[in-house]
């Protein structure tokens, strides 16, 4: 089933010195046998406009996937420390992720999602983010 979403990123990592980024998207909400899935578009305000994005939620899991001017695929595990590679213009860029909170909350009508992470690239000091998502059906 697919259904009309508004989709609300707030994200705050202290590489950005602890600035928030807010960004409100209309997209699409997809309940499949295993797992929702919320798609939106990128804009300008998150720097990677002509990028779409897709959220796929399981209780035990968040995978951020971005295909287009920044393509990745970021995988979210409590506890559990992944490595994604993030492409962009400007090049490509090894990414260490170690899932510290992972709160997910979803159910056939959207719902919210908290992810806590330190995220390191290469041999530089890992950088504390924080993203919640709020999914909202129309």
């Amino acid at each position: 089933m697919e259904k009309d979403a508004v989709i609300k990123i707030l994200s705050n990592a202290t590489m950005e010195n602890n600035e928030l980024i807010e960004v409100l998207s209309p997209g699409k909400f997809i309940i499949t046998e295993d797992e929702f899935v919320a798609k939106y578009k990128e804009t300008e305000i998150s720097g990677m406009a002509g990028t779409n994005t897709t959220l796929r939620v399981n209780k035990d899991y968040v995978v951020l996937e971005r295909e287009g001017s920044t393509s990745t695929k970021m995988d979210f595990r409590k506890g559990e420390s992944t490595v994604s590679l993030y492409n962009t213009p400007y090049g490509m860029l090894e990414l260490t992720i170690n899932t510290h909170k992972l709160n997910i909350d979803v159910t056939e009508n959207g719902g919210k999602v908290f992810i806590e992470y330190d995220m390191k690239v290469l041999d530089q000091a890992p950088f504390k983010t924080q993203i919640s998502l709020d999914i909202q059906t129309k």
